[in-house]
């Protein structure tokens, strides 16, 4: 009996499952897209988004973080480097290692890309009757529990 329980469950959980992460994967491309046209690419938007939220990372964890391969990073945090967003410094404890962090430029940089990106979804949101938007910050903090695992 309570294995057809669990079955249905899952059954239910499964087209849901989908649908969401359908709907989150174009919302997040369509926010991602809501940037400054030919500024930085979306590799390295992330990555320095990802040093923005960590503070410093070496090489090799900014790659891990990013799921990319050592030798794609690094021209990556090149092209950030030539735009002086980047900063390399001496890693504390290991002679072989340097730490990447954002310059100031970067962080202003990272700013007005998230400004951009906010902007355009609280105007998409500014469309939405207030049940919807109620409803959507139900599902935010849901979703948030949720990655968090």
């Amino acid at each position: 009996m309570m294995e057809r329980v669990v079955t249905t469950e899952r059954a239910t959980a499964e087209p849901l499952a989908k649908t969401l992460r359908d709907a989150i994967t174009r919302l997040s491309r369509r926010v991602r897209q809501a940037r400054p046209v030919g500024d930085l690419t979306f590799s390295q938007l992330s990555a320095l988004t990802s040093l923005q939220l960590a503070g410093a990372l070496t090489p090799r964890e900014l790659a891990d973080v990013e799921r990319v391969q050592p030798p794609t990073m690094t021209k990556i945090v090149g092209k950030l480097e030539e735009r002086g967003l980047v900063a390399r410094t001496p890693h504390p404890t290991d002679g072989r290692q340097v730490i990447l962090a954002a310059t100031d430029e970067g962080r202003a940089v990272y700013a007005l890309h998230e400004r951009a990106r906010n902007e355009w979804l609280a105007r998409e949101l500014d469309r939405l009757t207030p049940e919807e938007r109620a409803t959507l910050a139900q599902a935010a903090e849901i979703l948030q529990r949720l990655a968090r695992g």
